[in-house]
Formats: C-alpha cells, sequence, structure tokens
C-alpha cells in the first residue's frame, strides 16, 4: 500500500469529522474505535507537522553565524 502525504489542513478537516461523527454518538462501539485509533493517528502525524514548521522558521530566523535573529511581530493592525 502506498501512503500519501496528508497536508496539516487536510487532517485538521478530518480530525473534525471523526469529532462531529463521534459527538452525535450514533455509531457502532466498533466504528467508534477505528474512529478514535485514526483521530489518535491525526493529532500524532498533525503535531509532527507543526513541529517540522515550526523548526523550519527557526532555521530560517537564524543568522549566517548561528545567532537568533529577532524580529518584532508586525501587527496588521498597526499597519
Amino acid at each position: 500500500m502506498r501512503e500519501t502525504k496528508m497536508t496539516f489542513e487536510a487532517g485538521m478537516q478530518r480530525l473534525e469529522q471523526i469529532v462531529r461523527t463521534m459527538e452525535r454518538g450514533d455509531a457502532p462501539l466498533d466504528d467508534s474505535l477505528k474512529l478514535f485509533q485514526e483521530g489518535t493517528e491525526l493529532v500524532r502525524a498533525c503535531a509532527q507537522m507543526l513541529e517540522d514548521a515550526e523548526l523550519q522558521i527557526k532555521k530560517v530566523m537564524t543568522a549566517p553565524d548561528g545567532s537568533p535573529v529577532l524580529e518584532d511581530f508586525a501587527d496588521e493592525a498597526d499597519a
């Protein structure tokens, strides 16, 4: 079986679907357990994607000498 890379947004959308289905409470126990397992796997995958994104940002925000580059956050409301 070939795995395809899921986007963060697709993972979150699927998690929302799972939560809605489970909150309704009309899924059989077996299906609910499968949904719960899928949901926990999605949470782990999305958390890993966020962690990877944070590491990429840290790499981009590092000066050539390895020191951190600190910039003020520009709020769009201030513009």
